[in-house]
């Protein structure tokens, strides 16, 4: 008998559509498939947006679902942290202003204020 973890591999290798259009169409059973809890799987989620260097609005969701689950402004900004030797300086610098938009923080309007009042901005 197939392991849950073989069976599932098989679907996505084989582009089982009727699988894979009910994963995208159902959270639900997107949630239950991962085998994720409900925090890891907005994690992840959250860590992939900014792997492709998503638009701004495409983190608000991600965000919300986060929050939703119990996951700590900390922990969301701890995504970026955890996925940059993996995808790269650029990619990172790229989300963090857009993660902060969606935590509600505007790391843009911190760094000209701090700029403006002669505030050095740390190179580390």
């Amino acid at each position: 008998m197939p392991r849950r973890h073989e069976e599932t591999l098989r679907k996505l290798a084989l582009r089982d559509d009727r699988y894979i259009e009910r994963l995208l169409a159902d959270s639900d059973a997107s949630k239950a498939d991962s085998r994720l809890d409900r925090r890891t799987h907005a994690l992840v989620r959250l860590a992939a947006l900014i792997a492709v260097d998503a638009a701004t609005p495409s983190y608000l969701e991600a965000i919300d679902s986060a929050r939703a689950s119990d996951a700590t402004s900390d922990e969301i900004v701890g995504c970026l942290v955890a996925v940059l030797p993996t995808i790269g300086v650029a990619r990172v610098v790229s989300a963090a202003p857009k993660v902060g938009l969606a935590l509600g923080y505007d790391v843009d309007a911190a760094l000209e204020l701090q700029r403006g009042t002669g505030g050095d901005t740390p190179a580390s």
